[in-house]
């Protein structure tokens, strides 16, 4: 057979970003049962950490075997019946997609639109909320990888409690990285994915519902769509009665385990910090580059930029020089931006300003 003998790269696309070493080390420890009591004990540790990055205390807050998609289509399907109306808002590829999964779920999709690289406008959600009194959900993407947009969540989440309506929120590529206010806005469901500002291998979605999300959950009056994506179910194995429901990822949780401990070891907002203080620094770099930024500074995504590739510029071969001779990855655009702009990723572990100048570097060495 061929040799496998992959090469350590710079991960500074969308996700996934480098996991920290540690991490790395705990996927090598010895895999245990899926009811093994010392594994249930690390699952039980594992929630709770979680808890503490999501800053809730909803005790329905695990871990759901898969990718942040897995994330995204079990929040779909433990939220909505079929015919339920869904207000999702799309201004990216990722809210679109939302807004897909809920319409395969059967719900019927009312779509809040705003521009590629702009924020939703909170009067456009009031406006489609009393349009629709009826509808269920809304429906929103906190960090927008297809944009590089950072949704503000304070006038959205209560205009929608107002109404009655649960929200859902993707933070995929802001959990870890930028304030998630859960308990602070009361966000009904909450989910993300363990490959990107938790800096830990894809395959593990975390994700966090609030009481009125578990009472919908308790009192529906259809079968879930999903049976492997059940809530109802998998709640039982993550609680003290350890329902047996699927073979439980015991070396992806204790990896996960062990970057959420990095986490709290840090400190959220020494970690948030970080973070911004990195894209304050990439930022000024690309400037000097003559490279302009897509989003405007109040609403930037501080995990994720994105910048125009210059008239006359290949980005596809700019980001293979960056590849092929630096070892550095970075991600062009999607959708509308396809071929316009170039997607840098500041997450986790990676969130340096070594790893920017490293970064820069390279970059004015391609442009040249």
């Amino acid at each position: 057979m061929k040799q496998r003998n992959p090469k350590s790269k710079l991960l500074m696309g969308p996700g996934p970003s480098n996991p920290d070493p540690r991490v790395l080390r705990a996927l090598s420890e010895p895999t245990l049962g899926h009811l093994d009591p010392d594994y249930v004990a690390i699952m039980d540790e594992t929630a709770e950490l979680l808890r503490y990055v999501f800053s809730t205390k909803n005790a329905l807050t695990i871990a759901v075997s898969g990718t942040g998609m897995a994330g995204m289509e079990t929040a779909m399907v433990n939220s909505l019946e079929p015919g339920d109306k869904a207000i999702i808002c799309t201004a990216g590829a990722f809210g679109d997609r939302m807004a897909e999964v809920a319409e395969r779920v059967g719900a019927k999709v009312v779509k809040v639109e705003s521009p590629w690289g702009e924020p939703i406008d909170p009067e456009d959600v009031r406006k489609a909320i009393r349009k629709n009194p009826d509808a269920k959900v809304v429906g929103i993407v906190h960090g927008e990888t297809s944009t590089g947009v950072l949704q503000p969540l304070d006038d959205i989440a209560g205009a929608v409690h107002e109404a009655g309506m649960r929200i859902i929120v993707d933070t995929v590529a802001s959990l870890g990285g930028v304030d998630v206010p859960t308990d602070r806005l009361g966000l009904d469901v909450v989910y993300s994915g363990s490959q990107k500002c938790l800096s830990c291998p894809p395959g593990l979605a975390p994700i966090t519902l609030g009481e009125k999300a578990v009472s919908f959950i308790e009192n529906r009056k259809t079968t879930c769509r999903s049976w492997y994506l059940d809530l109802g179910m998998i709640r039982r194995y993550w609680s003290f009665e350890r329902f047996y429901h699927h073979t439980g990822p015991s070396n992806m949780i204790y990896a996960l385990n062990e970057a959420l401990r990095i986490v709290k070891e840090e400190g959220l907002e020494a970690r948030f910090a970080r973070h911004k203080a990195a894209q304050e620094v990439l930022i000024k770099g690309l400037t000097e580059l003559g490279l302009k930024p897509v989003v405007n500074e109040p609403y930037r995504l501080p995990t994720l930029t994105t910048v125009y590739v210059p008239e006359g510029v290949q980005e596809g071969e700019v980001r293979k020089q960056l590849m092929d001779e630096f070892g550095i990855e970075i991600a062009g655009g999607l959708g509308v931006f396809k071929g316009k702009i170039w997607r840098i990723g500041l997450m986790g572990t990676n969130a340096t300003k070594a790893n920017v100048i490293r970064l820069l570097g390279a970059l004015k060495e391609v442009l040249k």
